[in-house]
C-alpha cells in the first residue's frame, strides 16, 4: 500500500469515529471531545492534500 492510500484509509477511519462521536454525545458540535476529532480528521485531509499537490 502507498503512503497516500495508507493516508486515504486513516482519513476515512478518522472521519467514521467523528461521525460515531457525533451520533453518541448528540450534543453540539462545540464539545471538546467532537473539536479534537474534527481537527484530528482536518490534519488528515490537509496531508493528503499536501501529497497530491506534489504529485502533479
Amino acid at each position: 500500500m502507498t503512503e497516500i492510500e495508507l493516508l486515504l484509509e486513516d482519513v476515512e477511519k478518522l472521519r467514521k469515529a467523528l461521525h460515531e462521536l457525533i451520533a453518541k454525545k448528540g450534543s453540539g458540535l462545540e464539545d471538546p471531545e467532537i473539536l479534537a476529532a474534527s481537527q484530528s480528521l482536518n490534519a488528515a485531509i490537509t496531508e493528503y492534500n499536501k501529497m497530491i499537490s506534489k504529485e502533479e
